[in-house]
């Protein structure tokens, strides 16, 4: 299975349909999932802010088992082309994996703990970008990685 484990719900109705929509065109390949997990406000003092990470990210790592293949997105991380990712999802079937897990943080980004247990770290942009766009974003590449494993034309 491919679970999309984030920080925080999306609310808004139109992103989440394009989410829907995405999530269908994935399960035609394989079945996938989107699992949502509580975010905690950012505070003002950065001891309480590493705080809120530290809570995250464990709340992400409890989700995870040993037999999981782990792709964060973080700003620590390398650039992937979509064939990249068709590559590595490829690569995580082949290698009898339980799980592929796609990992968005929280707002404040996730601790090393976190990152240690990453199989690979994935870049998705020097920009920032909404993490409702984000979860979009992820689950495009991911539909595109599959489009790119079974030689249809979706991906240019």
């Amino acid at each position: 299975m491919i679970k999309v484990i984030c920080i925080g719900k999306i609310k808004d109705k139109d992103v989440n349909g394009i989410i829907s929509d995405y999530l269908k065109r994935i399960q035609v390949f394989h079945k996938c999932e989107i699992e949502e997990l509580k975010d905690y406000p950012n505070h003002e003092t950065s001891s309480l802010n590493q705080l809120v990470i530290k809570q995250e990210s464990d709340a992400i790592i409890q989700r995870l088992s040993q037999d999981d293949y782990v792709i964060l997105l973080d700003l620590k991380g390398q650039y992937l082309s979509s064939e990249d990712i068709s590559l590595q999802l490829e690569t995580a079937f082949n290698q009898s994996y339980k799980n592929i897990c796609f990992i968005i943080g929280g707002s404040l980004g996730v601790n090393d703990e976190l990152r240690e247990r990453a199989n690979l770290i994935w870049k998705l942009s020097n920009n920032t970008f909404p993490h409702q766009l984000v979860r979009v974003l992820v689950l495009e590449q991911i539909y595109r990685g599959f489009k790119i494993i079974h030689h249809q034309t979706y991906h240019k």
